[in-house]
């Protein structure tokens, strides 16, 4: 199975997250231009006719689609690497994806959605190490 995370974050925030996911084996993502508001309504500004509310902020939107038992660990990322500890950090939105279709190939939902040293590619890779010297099986 397979899931989509849709995670929006502060603008000044992207290059963080995008190198904690990076690091966490992640290589596949979207990212779009939003605007909108949170619990804090948008922002007063002050300029030279006075104050005024601006109430659709600039945020990116990141959509990440991946294996389920991937899901805990990039949403601790992305927390981690998106935090500032103020108001407007953002939100992650999960969705369960019913099926994924690489075009080019025709590959469908888990050989649609691997590249070669993905997270899980580095986990079976971690897998097939020798344990307390061991060998390998040729």
């Amino acid at each position: 199975m397979t899931t989509k995370i849709e995670a929006i974050i502060r603008e000044e925030k992207l290059n963080d997250v995008k190198q904690a996911l990076h690091e966490l084996g992640i290589v596949g993502m979207n990212v779009f231009e939003v605007r909108g508001h949170g619990r804090q309504g948008g922002i007063k500004l002050a300029g030279r006719t006075g104050v005024y509310q601006v109430d659709l902020l600039p945020k990116l939107q990141l959509n990440i689609v991946l294996s389920d038992h991937n899901v805990d660990k990039t949403i601790e990322t992305i927390c981690r690497a998106a935090r500032t500890g103020e108001t407007g950090d953002g939100l992650i939105f999960v969705y369960p994806i019913q099926e994924v279709i690489r075009i080019r190939t025709g590959e469908r939902n888990r050989e649609a959605l691997s590249y070669a040293g993905d997270i899980d590619d580095r986990a079976a890779a971690k897998r097939a190490l020798p344990v307390n010297g061991d060998k390998v099986p040729a």
